[in-house]
């Protein structure tokens, strides 16, 4: 069976779903899937061997291009081809992340009515490619705004069509009316053309059947994959670089942005800092910062250094798979604060796999993962003293820090090995083909 993921690129920042595509795709091969990776809009970004092909579909400036401008909606296509190449796309993802989601409704509508909006010709190309050269007998869409693409890829390959549910009502909450509830629209119409979706948790597969207006039924958990390799046991030792011997390490490894939280953080640890039953505290900062955003972790440096703590504050900047590893083993324990609820945040398994445990906002999928793995504690939403006082358990009692990191490992390898969601993907993937009527 021939499998092509069409996997939507982050530009030049790393991407959890990306990261999720590009191990999964590599496991599925190591199982026997003849598995194709196929980057749509920009290149990907990935922290492990990269995976995907050396050309874009949907290339970002051309549906950019077709968005705006007619006379982009009639070229050659052999034209389009130079505004393709990936490492022009590459070079413009740099500026990707500065596009703010309400600038993009009326591409996201366009992009989710498919056949029927302003980048018609870019989905005719990928038809036409897939069709003559791949020659899939199912494609996986790597997320449900890619979902215009269905209709036509079902009609015309004739095969199943599957999409992974990636987070994407984060993104749509963001758009303006009314390209909201016109998206909203075209995503409840346009679900029925999909065979099947995958959610990577239980709390994901419910959200999502009530807002796209889909059954239950039709939404398959599968738990996300990790590449466990380089991940070993860490030593509980005292770090040789630790002057002190004793000071505790909170780490944060996500996005550099507001909603992520990482100021609710640094706020938690001020609050530890004047504890005198607890030992010195740190933070340090791991994550891709665009220059949007460089104002607000200047914010977060001033207000630790407004409570005397500005040698306690390291941010290490966007590290590659060795040295994210590394970031996560130097570290006590890890917290993502984020304010909104989280339907994935593969960070958190990343910490868990590295014997971290973890103390998570009480909504979305949080509850549920540290439920499933004793990986850490939850705490009160966007309470900042709420989450001091449960990082200040784990601090005062490491016997109890060390067991939470030890079960969530266990747990990690037992449930989020990225192999054994190839085989639940490869499982689905033959239930559908036996049952596939175009």
């Amino acid at each position: 069976m021939r499998v092509v993921h069409l996997v939507a690129g982050a530009g030049g920042m790393y991407c959890g779903s990306c990261l999720h595509a590009n191990a999964l795709v590599a496991s599925l091969r190591a199982a026997g899937l003849d598995a194709l990776l196929v980057p749509v809009y920009t290149p990907l970004r990935t922290d492990d061997r990269n995976e995907s092909v050396d050309r874009v579909a949907f290339g970002g400036l051309n549906v950019y291009l077709q968005e705006r401008f007619a006379l982009f909606r009639r070229t050659p296509w052999f034209f389009d081809r130079l505004l393709d190449h990936p490492r022009l796309l590459a070079w413009l993802g740099r500026w990707a992340g500065r596009t703010q989601p309400g600038a993009l409704g009326a591409l996201t509508v366009s992009m989710l009515r498919g056949e029927e909006g302003r980048q018609r010709k870019e989905l005719d190309k990928l038809v036409a490619w897939l069709s003559a050269d791949l020659r899939p007998d199912l494609v996986h869409l790597s997320n449900v705004l890619l979902v215009g693409m269905a209709r036509q890829l079902r009609r015309r390959l004739g095969v199943p069509i599957v999409c992974t549910l990636s987070g994407e009502e984060a993104f749509l909450e963001r758009l303006p009316e009314p390209h909201y509830s016109a998206a909203r629209a075209e995503l409840r119409a346009r679900c029925a053309d999909l065979d099947a979706l995958v959610a990577m948790n239980d709390y994901q597969a419910g959200f999502m059947a009530d807002y796209l207006g889909a059954p239950r039924s039709r939404i398959h958990v599968i738990p996300p994959g990790l590449n466990l390799a380089g991940f070993e046991t860490r030593s509980d030792a005292p770090r040789p670089d630790d002057p002190r011997g004793r000071s505790a390490r909170i780490g944060y490894l996500s996005r550099i942005c507001p909603e992520k939280g990482l100021h609710l953080l640094a706020e938690a640890v001020t609050v530890l800092a004047g504890r005198k039953d607890l030992p010195p505290v740190e933070l340090h900062v791991a994550g891709y910062l665009d220059a949007s955003h460089a104002a607000y972790l200047d914010d977060v440096r001033s207000q630790m250094a407004a409570a005397g703590l500005a040698d306690r504050f390291h941010y290490v900047g966007e590290p590659d798979r060795p040295g994210k590893i590394a970031f996560l083993q130097s570290l006590d324990a890890m917290s993502l604060p984020t304010i909104h609820p989280e339907s994935k945040a593969m960070a958190v398994l990343e910490a868990w796999a590295a014997g971290v445990p973890v103390v998570l906002p009480d909504h979305g999928v949080y509850p549920e993962w540290v439920r499933h793995t004793g990986g850490g504690l939850v705490f009160e939403p966007k309470n900042a003293a709420a989450l001091a006082e449960s990082l200040a358990k784990l601090m005062a009692d490491p016997a109890f820090a060390r067991q939470c990191g030890r079960d969530a490992q266990a747990a990690v390898r037992a449930r989020h090995d990225a192999r054994r969601t190839a085989e639940a993907t490869i499982a689905l993937y033959r239930g559908l083909r036996k049952d596939f009527s175009p």
